[in-house]
């Protein structure tokens, strides 16, 4: 029997999301077991887990060898436990007996300085690194509104509007479902923020865009997609989050709310939704074969899109670790498929033979 190995760095983060795979590996001949890089033993390469058992549906603690089919749903922060597993699984990465489901992705700046340079560069914001508390002044100066992410970021954490006024500066951000506003009466005491700010982590500056509906609601549109059992790219479905009146996110994990796309794309003007749709399908059909080509092999994509007031449409954000919420709310007939879609990858790498992927490996590894 295929062992179908999960990764992460908790053994009881997204347990509702893992427990569905593991109870439709058994029909696929397929058992799971789910582990913490930081687990394995170097020197026996035998990693402590838990492995599921199809009929008492529970699981249960065991050692074993490290699955040969990896699908990796390590969510990295600052912490130290963060630190150590990641050269952990780097090193697993380059191992080629072990068959990672995906690669992964490189930081938002990494990934906008590749992009740029492809046919998909005009559905970018444009992005540079945060050098120091100047260049934020600069821009602020320049573009009157702009929006501050960390480099690693992810779910919305940690994202800043800053807004000058003629004699204030407005900083915004949500934290804990709530939004969160201060306003600063000079720029020197947004200097000594900032300073702060900017010793936590790596951020990047982006010009604020409308993305916000008629109720001034930020609202975007998250699609998945997903390689199927033979390994081609098919879209699995889309979702409109829409966040709260006067926030900055739209994110599930920030208080926001979800319609299908079918209701969102009906209540446009038909020529405006048709441009819209076009315009989707030509993003979707050509980002996943643009990232593999620059990048690691992936096995799923999560892409969040933006549309402006003024009609633009905006790559807001590519998630190779997505989430499944609005789909399964909107689509929730996709359950079962959501479900068994990586385990079907997993078996289509396991009989095909990890060949054509090893090429990879000259390319930069990353998480």
């Amino acid at each position: 029997m295929i062992t179908f190995g999960i990764m992460s760095l908790n053994l009881e983060s997204e347990n509702s999301y893992i427990n569905e795979i593991a109870c439709h590996a058994e029909s696929l001949s397929m058992e799971v077991f789910r582990f913490i890089p930081s687990e394995i033993n170097p020197h026996t390469l035998l990693v402590k887990g838990r492995k599921f058992n199809p009929v008492t549906k529970n699981w249960r603690d065991c050692e074993a060898p490290i699955p040969t089919i990896v699908y990796d749903r390590c969510f990295y922060g600052e912490d130290e436990h963060s630190k150590q597993c990641l050269p952990i699984v780097t090193w697993l990465k380059s191992r080629s007996d072990i068959i990672f489901l995906g690669y992964g992705l490189p930081n938002k700046l990494e990934l906008y300085q590749v992009l740029k340079n492809t046919p998909l560069s005009s559905y970018l914001p444009q992005t540079q690194a945060v050098l120091d508390v100047d260049s934020v002044l600069s821009e602020l100066t320049a573009k009157h509104k702009v929006i501050l992410k960390p480099i690693n970021g992810s779910q919305g954490y940690g994202i800043y509007y800053l807004k000058r006024n003629e004699k204030t500066i407005h900083v915004k951000t949500e934290k804990q479902k709530r939004i969160i506003s201060r306003i600063f009466p000079n720029e020197a005491k947004l200097v000594q923020w900032l300073k702060q700010l900017l010793k936590q982590r790596n951020y990047l500056l982006q010009p604020y865009l409308e993305l916000s509906n008629k109720e001034h609601q930020p609202f975007d549109i998250r699609t998945l997609l997903q390689k199927n059992e033979r390994g081609q790219w098919k879209e699995q479905g889309r979702g409109v989050r829409i966040g709260s009146t006067g926030g900055i996110l739209s994110n599930l994990a920030a208080g926001g709310s979800v319609i299908t796309f079918k209701e969102w794309i009906t209540s446009l003007k038909p020529s405006k939704g048709e441009y819209i749709q076009q315009e989707l399908d030509y993003i979707f059909d050509i980002l996943p074969s643009t990232l593999e080509k620059n990048f690691m092999p992936l096995f799923e994509i999560g892409i969040d899109i933006g549309i402006a007031k003024d009609g633009s449409i905006w790559i807001l954000d590519i998630n190779s670790k997505p989430g499944r919420k609005v789909l399964l709310f909107t689509n929730p007939e996709l359950k079962d498929t959501l479900y068994t879609k990586p385990l079907l990858y997993g078996k289509h790498l396991f009989e095909t033979g990890p060949t054509e992927r090893k090429v990879y490996y000259e390319k930069t590894l990353s998480h």
